[in-house]
C-alpha cells in the first residue's frame, strides 16, 4: 500500500497533474486496490475537509496579510526597523530580519511575507550596492520565519489533519522562530562583509520614536494574537477574526487604504483560500486512504527495522523530509505526509506537538531550496535574477536553518521546554 500510493501520487505529480486532484486520485487507487472504493464516502470526506472550524482560520489570516499590504502597514513596519538598525554596515540586511519577525506575526505565510518584504527592501538594498543575489537569499530566508512564529497557517493545517492543539503549536514557534531570526543575524554578519554598501544615515531619538509611533499599532497585533491565546481568551480561529478586523481598522486609521481596493483584497483573498481548502479537502480523503490501507502501521514496521531509537527515528524522517521538501510545495507535503508519519513517531513515544514543530520547520526550508521552492520562485521574480543566482546566495542561510532544526532534533528541550511555559 506504501508504494501504491506514493507511486501512483508522484507518477500524476511528474505528468503535470495539480496536486490536488493527485492527491485525490492517488487515494481512489488505494480505495479500488483495497475493494473499499465508495463515491458516497469520497463526497463526505471532501465535504468534512473544508467543513472544519479550525481550518476558518485560514482565509482570516490570509486576509490579515493582503490588508496589512494593501494599508501601507508594512512600509510602516520596515521604516521603523530601519530607524533602529539602517545606519550600521549592512543595515539594510538587519532590517530584513526584524521586519520579517514582525511580519511573521501578522500573516502566518512564508510566501506573502517574502513578497511584502522583497518589493520594499530589495530595491533599496541593490541601490545601496548590496550583492543582490545575496540579499535575495536573505529575505527568502527571511521569509519563512512567517511559517514557524504565530500565526502560522501551515500549524493550522498540521493540526487540523494531525489532531493537535492548535495553540500549543503555536506556542511551540516563538522560540525556534527567534532562534532562526538570531542565526541569520550571524550569518548575515559575516557574509554582508563582502559588500561595499552603502549605510543610511543614522536616525536620532525622536525620528525613532516618530517611526515606532507610525508602526506602533501594527507592531501591537502579534501581541495581542499571543497574549489572547495564551490567556484563553479566543481560539485560533477567533484570533484569525480579531486579526482581520483589527488590520481593517488600522489600515483606515492610518488613511492608507480606500474602500475601493478592498474588493481586490477580498477576491486574492478568495483565490488563495479556495486552493489551500480544496488540497485540504482531498487531503482528507488520502488520509482516510491512507488509515484504511494501514499505511502508518506498515511505515512503522519498516523503520523500527531499522532501528528503535527515537532520535535516530527521527532523523530518518527530518532527511525524508528534506528531500520531499526539494520536489512538493510546502501545503500539500504537510497535508499528504502527516496522517502517514504521525502515527509512527507517536506510537516511538515522540510528543506530537514537537513532531509538528519539527515538520514544518523542515517542509518550511523546501521552500527556499531547488527545483521547487515557492518563496525561491518570489524572490527571483522581484529580483529579476535566476534561480541558480538566489540559490548562489541563499546557501548559507539555508545550511544554518538546517544546523538549526538538527539541533531541536538532538535537544527537544528548545522546543518542549517553551512550549510548557507559555501553555501551562
Amino acid at each position: 500500500m506504501i508504494w501504491l500510493f506514493l507511486i501512483s501520487l508522484f507518477l500524476l505529480l511528474l505528468i503535470g497533474v495539480p496536486v490536488a486532484y493527485s492527491m485525490l486520485a492517488s487515494a481512489v487507487v488505494m480505495l479500488v486496490a483495497l475493494g473499499l472504493f465508495d463515491t458516497g464516502i469520497l463526497g463526505e470526506y471532501l465535504v468534512k475537509g473544508a467543513n472544519n472550524f479550525s481550518l476558518m482560520a485560514i482565509p482570516f489570516f490570509i486576509l490579515t496579510g493582503e490588508i496589512m499590504n494593501a494599508g501601507g502597514v508594512s512600509k510602516r513596519i520596515v521604516d521603523f526597523a530601519s530607524s533602529l538598525v539602517g545606519h550600521i554596515r549592512g543595515g539594510l540586511g538587519y532590517v530584513v530580519i526584524i521586519s520579517g519577525v514582525i511580519f511573521a506575526g501578522l500573516s502566518g505565510s512564508a510566501v506573502a511575507d517574502t513578497a511584502a518584504l522583497g518589493a520594499i527592501l530589495i530595491p533599496m538594498m541593490i541601490a545601496k550596492g548590496y550583492n543582490k543575489n545575496r540579499s535575495t537569499g536573505l529575505v527568502a530566508s527571511t521569509g519563512i520565519i512567517g511559517t514557524v512564529i504565530p500565526p502560522s497557517i501551515p500549524m493550522i493545517l498540521f493540526g487540523v489533519i494531525g489532531g493537535v492543539s492548535i495553540t500549543k503549536l503555536f506556542m511551540a514557534g516563538i522560540i525556534p522562530g527567534i532562534l532562526i531570526s538570531l542565526g541569520l543575524v550571524v550569518v548575515w554578519y559575516f557574509v554582508s562583509k563582502r559588500d561595499q554598501s552603502e549605510t543610511l544615515p543614522k536616525a536620532t531619538m525622536k525620528q525613532r520614536w516618530t517611526a515606532f509611533i507610525r508602526a506602533f499599532w501594527a507592531l501591537l497585533l502579534p501581541l495581542i494574537i499571543i497574549v489572547g491565546l495564551r490567556g484563553g481568551v479566543f481560539t485560533p480561529t477567533e484570533a484569525g477574526v480579531v486579526a482581520a478586523v483589527y488590520a481593517l481598522m488600522i489600515s483606515f486609521g492610518y488613511r492608507e487604504i480606500k474602500w475601493s481596493q478592498l474588493p481586490k483584497v477580498f477576491v486574492d483573498t478568495a483565490k488563495t483560500t479556495g486552493v489551500v481548502m480544496f488540497v485540504a479537502s482531498t487531503a482528507i480523503v488520502s488520509g482516510y486512504a491512507i488509515t484504511v490501507g494501514q499505511v502508518p502501521q506498515q511505515l512503522s514496521e519498516f523503520l523500527t527495522s531499522i532501528t528503535d531509537n527515537p532520535t535516530t527515528l527521527l532523523l530518518l524522517i527530518m532527511l525524508l523530509l528534506l528531500i520531499v521538501g526539494c520536489v512538493m510545495d510546502l501545503t500539500p507535503a504537510i497535508l499528504i505526509f502527516t496522517p502517514v508519519l504521525l502515527p509512527v513517531v507517536t506510537e516511538a513515544g515522540i510528543d506530537p506537538v514537537y513532531f509538528g514543530l519539527l515538520m514544518v520547520i523542515n517542509l518550511s526550508i523546501g521552500l527556499i531550496t531547488p527545483p521547487i521552492g515557492t518563496v525561491l520562485y518570489v524572490g527571483c521574480g522581484i529580483s529579476k535574477i535566476s534561480i541558480v543566482d538566489i540559490t548562489k546566495g541563499i546557501w548559507p542561510f539555508l545550511l544554518m536553518q538546517i544546523a538549526i532544526l538538527l539541533s531541536m532534533v538532538f535537544f527537544p528541550e528548545i522546543v518542549t521546554v517553551p512550549v510548557e511555559w507559555f501553555t501551562e
